[in-house]
């Protein structure tokens, strides 16, 4: 009984580890498709999101065709592994993620929060392992892109910077699209807005506030950064007292829509 005991909490451990592991993989997928463009989404981004990131859901829903016809071209063109090059799957992959998550909202709208549309176990049952979409005819979820895709396959942690989860504390939306020949341009500059936007990281203050995602997510960095105050030195307009201690800000899971509050909060 007591050998019982002690394999118990081993054995639940080992099958939940199993379980993270499955649900947050990518399918296999196959692919002889070529780079696709994200000139649709481009448009709406241009359209529907304004310089805050703050998302017009229901410009956007007026425009669920446009949407849609994209989606249904990111769907039945999954990239190639052997002849995309790194920044084209890195691209397409980034721009799944908030192309599909603003289908999600809309399927739901209007709604508070994205957690309201399945509050689960966390990072075992959320709305993140919600498989509403498909690529390649295989079915997915937004922690296959994140977790199986981006940060498995990719060795760059400015991916947190440029995934939006509709959250008014997640990076902003950008209000372009994501594309190859701009990549590490535009990844720089999504990771310079997300330093240095006060609601996010307030880098000023003392202590210095920083978001839960440079918590959450630390050890994507930390391979490439000494500390955190080494990645913000790196992104930051301003100069930081490395003297000091860090403190991680509540994170605000309202939703990223535009309104005359939330663009005041962020201006």
């Amino acid at each position: 009984m007591n050998a019982y005991k002690f394999l118990l909490p081993v054995i639940l451990l080992t099958l939940l580890s199993s379980f993270l592991w499955q649900s947050c993989s990518a399918p296999r997928i196959q692919s002889n498709a070529q780079p696709v463009s994200h000139e649709i989404w481009d448009s709406l981004l241009r359209k529907h999101v304004d310089n805050n990131g703050l998302v017009d859901y229901q410009g956007m829903a007026a425009d669920s065709n446009q949407l849609n016809k994209y989606l249904q071209l990111l769907s039945l063109n999954a990239p190639n592994k052997k002849s995309w090059s790194d920044n084209e799957k890195m691209a397409y992959w980034i721009n799944a993620y908030n192309a599909f998550t603003v289908d999600l909202i809309l399927d739901y709208y209007p709604v508070k929060s994205i957690k309201d549309i399945k509050d689960g176990i966390p990072f075992v049952n959320t709305v993140w392992d919600l498989k509403f979409f498909k690529i390649a005819g295989e079915d997915f979820d937004l922690n296959n892109i994140e977790h199986g895709i981006l940060r498995k396959d990719f060795d760059d942690p400015r991916v947190h910077f440029a995934l939006v989860c509709a959250s008014m504390s997640c990076p902003k939306l950008q209000n372009t699209a994501f594309v190859a020949d701009k990549l590490d341009e535009q990844l720089n500059q999504a990771a310079r807005e997300f330093i240095n936007e006060p609601f996010r990281n307030n880098i000023s203050a003392s202590p210095v506030q920083l978001s839960k995602l440079l918590d959450w997510y630390w050890g994507d960095f930390k391979g490439k950064y000494d500390s955190r105050f080494d990645l913000i030195k790196t992104y930051s307009d301003k100069t930081i007292d490395t003297s000091q201690e860090v403190q991680f800000l509540e994170y605000n899971w309202e939703l990223n829509e535009q309104t005359p509050e939330k663009t005041k909060l962020l201006n």
